[in-house]
């Protein structure tokens, strides 16, 4: 989806004026520091600066201002990236020591800090979400008022980026406003000061800088992007997602990733602790009796020597369980038209492992605990990115999925001193993407996963070079499910989530781009006809799932409460939404205004209560948006499909 007909050209002078006023040689600069001890504002007019702006593609100009320090030879360079088909514009600071003797100290860094003007009637209103803490409400929609001294401060926890709260923002006025993203796969931070009756001051970037930079080091900042938006709020949401379609989720081959059907056993067999090679071709088998479409067969924790999950560090194939390795089972899969998925989780270290007795100069962490695989180190990370090469490769691995169960920064913080706080955490974060664009270099049809816990680091860096196939951990509990899709669609367009219930409002609640079956195939009572309606039922929908998002009713977890929301594909002239009654609610029908419709386009229009049965007729622009639909029982759900025609 492009931006057509929803960007306004107002918007996009927006942000020209926005980037000329501050991406120039003498601007204002939209970035802050302390140097040796004083701000970076009071010394930069004595720093040498340079200028330069080229064309990346016809979509993307790219500003980049380098500065030098002509004392101490410290370089800073700003790298904005300035998007002509969307109101956006996003740059990353680096930050070299040029000299050949240590830099006085760098602390403070804000990657972004500037003034947003007041509103002229009203004030901003902070609008985030909570992050994916393996709860119900992952993802929850937080609406903030920021009053006249306000000040308030929202950062991740523990070194994962979406642990917590979420490192995406929008700062609404009554009728424009600003989304701010802080793509940092770390320890973040974001401040938003309200002067009274003035301007917003808006600060993000690492919530600790404090270091000196040896001769030749170079760090780089937090990704900070800014979109500018008019008119509603909701609509530059989806600006938004239409921005991250179109430049930023991973292309493997090419392509934007299909929505599709992965499956595991690890439900069954423990993770992979109790599998072996007999157990997941039976599986693989019974998906494709069973005629349900398997995509992927997805091999879980477990799979290595050992005393297997939880314990990691050891990524070699368990050879007493899978004797001929993964590959008999990715051959086997691939025979019948199967990709293959396995996880790893290559920064988390337990006792006993191979990298733990064997290259303890790699790890991070006290003696006899669990350590932290140092991606800082260029010895570690030239290892891991071989090693797991080479397995996908000899393995026949199609998707690389990595999660990460422990909280990094304590490992991070305890490795600095006094002079070097902060870089530790940016040579692994650095390190941690590098080694995703190595993968992606050399498997360029490949896609990964990203799982930390669940949806843990879910921060727009990583989104760019994966997506989670796992939103949450918390998964299968119908309200929890509702409301993750409800929150997370405000901001990414493709997720999924797991299921293991034939049950048709169970399965409508955990409708994703990506679905993870976690059905016991060996079991031959369960109701197998139901369970193709209903993945057929999701395959036809699949596609409108990436396009327009609009909330059809308040969030809530409440029991008794109706929720429903819709996708549009303006592109297809088509859309979908999805109406939940839950199990406590009294009331048998609710209404909606349906979004993003065409009135003078002709519609057919489906009602589908039961999978496969569906009520449909024909109905103008004008007449669809207001629809009642009335659920008899409780908790009950329905699907509503409508298409142009004509």
């Amino acid at each position: 989806m492009s931006d057509a007909n929803i960007v306004t050209q107002a918007e996009k002078a927006a942000r020209s004026e926005w980037v000329a006023r501050h991406f120039a040689p003498d601007g204002e600069a939209p970035f802050s520091f302390d140097y040796g001890g004083k701000p970076w504002a009071d010394m930069r007019q004595s720093w040498n600066v340079q200028y330069h702006t080229r064309a990346v593609n016809n979509q993307r100009l790219e500003h980049t201002l380098t500065y030098q320090d002509p004392t101490t030879a410290l370089e800073l360079r700003c790298v904005a990236v300035e998007y002509l088909d969307f109101p956006t514009v996003e740059w990353t600071l680096y930050f070299r020591n040029a000299g050949t003797s240590e830099t006085p100290i760098l602390a403070d860094i804000q990657a972004l800090d500037t003034r947003l003007p007041h509103p002229a009637k009203g004030g901003f209103r902070l609008h985030h979400h909570v992050g994916s803490p393996c709860k119900p409400y992952d993802y929850m929609p937080i609406e903030t008022a920021l009053q006249p001294k306000a000040d308030v401060t929202i950062t991740t926890s523990g070194g994962r980026p979406s642990n917590s709260d979420f490192p995406y923002f929008n700062l609404a006025g009554p009728d424009q406003g600003v989304i701010l993203v802080v793509g940092w796969p770390g320890q973040w931070a974001a401040r938003f000061t309200q002067d009274e009756g003035a301007d917003l001051r808006v600060r993000a970037g690492m919530e600790l800088t404090h270091f000196r930079l040896l001769p030749g080091e170079q760090v780089r900042s937090p990704l900070i992007v800014l979109q500018f938006w008019q008119g509603e709020r909701l609509r530059s949401q989806n600006i938004f997602r239409r921005w991250m379609l179109a430049h930023n989720l991973p292309r493997p081959g090419g392509q934007l990733p299909s929505p599709h059907l992965a499956a595991c056993s690890s439900h069954q067999y423990g993770e992979m602790v109790n599998a072996d090679e007999a157990s997941q071709m039976l599986f693989i088998d019974r998906y494709l009796e069973e005629r349900l479409g398997l995509d992927y067969w997805w091999m879980d924790a477990g799979w290595y020597p050992g005393n297997g999950w939880p314990n990691t560090g050891t990524w070699e194939v368990d050879k007493k369980r899978f004797p001929r390795g993964l590959r008999a089972i990715t051959d086997h899969a691939h025979e019948r038209g199967v990709k293959s998925i396995v996880w790893f989780e290559p920064e988390r270290v337990t006792p006993g492992t191979w990298l733990y007795e064997q290259r303890p100069e790699w790890l991070l962490g006290a003696d006899g605990g669990t350590k932290l695989l140092n991606l800082g180190n260029p010895e570690a990370w030239h290892w891991l990115a071989e090693h797991i090469d080479r397995f996908l490769v000899e393995q026949g691995v199609d998707l690389y999925r990595q999660d990460f169960n422990i909280d990094p920064l304590p490992y991070w913080r305890a490795n600095d001193a006094w002079d070097r706080q902060g870089i530790t955490e940016i040579g692994h974060v650095t390190g941690y993407l590098a080694y995703w664009d190595e993968l992606r270099r050399r498997h360029p049809n490949m896609l990964i996963d990203s799982c930390a816990s669940g949806g843990r680091r879910n921060d727009l860096e990583t989104m760019r070079r994966a997506v989670p196939l796992l939103r949450s951990d918390y998964i299968f509990e119908p309200v929890g499910q509702q409301c993750h899709t409800y929150g997370l669609s405000f901001w990414l367009p493709a997720y999924g989530s797991g299921m293991i219930s034939g049950d048709t409002y169970i399965f409508r609640s955990v409708l994703c781009p990506f679905l993870n079956a976690c059905w016991d195939l060996r079991r031959k009572d369960l109701d197998y006809a139901a369970m193709r309606g209903l993945l057929a039922e999701w395959r036809e929908i699949a596609p409108l799932l990436l396009g327009d998002y609009y909330p059809l009713t308040p969030y809530s977890l409440e029991s008794d409460a109706w929720m429903a929301w819709q996708f549009d594909r303006p592109d297809l002239g088509q859309g979908m939404a999805l109406f939940f009654r839950r199990e406590k609610s009294p009331t048998p029908g609710m209404e909606v205004v349906l979004q993003g419709l065409d009135p003078q386009a002709e519609y057919e229009v489906s009602l589908s209560i039961i999978p496969g049965q569906a009520t449909t007729k024909r109905l103008s622009g004008k007449e669809l948006p207001r629809q009642r639909v009335t659920l008899p029982e409780a908790p009950g759900s329905a699907l509503l499909r409508y298409r142009g025609v004509g």
